[in-house]
């Protein structure tokens, strides 16, 4: 089995939608699987796509709101996560509440970030040029418009310092190997 399976959150909200027969829920319920979809390829355009003109996230860490306000807010959120070479990620989904204007998913996140980034984020790691698997528990809420176009995020999340794991070179996936090909 893989480390980390990019495509989980996809495939959960994508099996939410194969049970789900009102008409507006399941159009909620393919935009936010598109939006997942297009996080686990980096394509910004197919993301921004499924957001209204002006998006809002609110991200919560720490009690303090964080999240990017507007296209050049989201635009630069998604440079930073790439840059920081944070996008191999797993959205472990467990549950998915869907309700007239929002899609609400639940589960666990677990990331592959160099040390460096894992610390400045707030986990313990030991070595900053080392890999590190780091986990979170998460609550997604994706609120809509009446048009059906996604208004943002609000994320939740917590915070465990110590749910970190080292990994061996042997174990890191060739997605991940690929971020650092011909980085010196």
């Amino acid at each position: 089995m893989a480390l980390i399976d990019q495509h989980a959150g996809a495939k959960a909200v994508e099996e939410r939608l194969s049970r789900t027969t009102d008409p507006r829920q399941r159009a909620m319920l393919e935009t936010v699987a598109e939006h997942l979809r297009a996080e686990v390829v980096g394509d910004v355009g197919r993301l921004l796509a499924t957001l209204v003109d002006d998006p809002v996230y609110h991200l919560w860490s720490d009690g303090h709101d964080v999240g990017p306000r507007g296209v050049n807010g989201v635009l630069n959120y998604y440079s930073e996560l790439v840059a920081a070479r944070r996008q191999i990620l797993e959205f472990a989904v467990e549950r998915i509440v869907v309700d007239a204007d929002t899609v609400v998913t639940e589960g666990w996140i677990r990331a592959i970030n160099l040390g460096a980034v894992a610390r400045a984020r707030g986990w313990h790691v030991e070595d900053d040029e080392a890999s590190y698997l780091v986990t979170q528990r998460v609550v997604i809420f994706w609120p809509f418009d009446r048009d059906g176009r996604m208004l943002g995020e609000d994320g939740y999340a917590n915070l465990d310092p110590e749910a970190v794991q080292r990994l061996e070179d042997s174990e890191l996936p060739e997605a991940y190997r690929q971020l650092f090909a011909g980085a010196s």
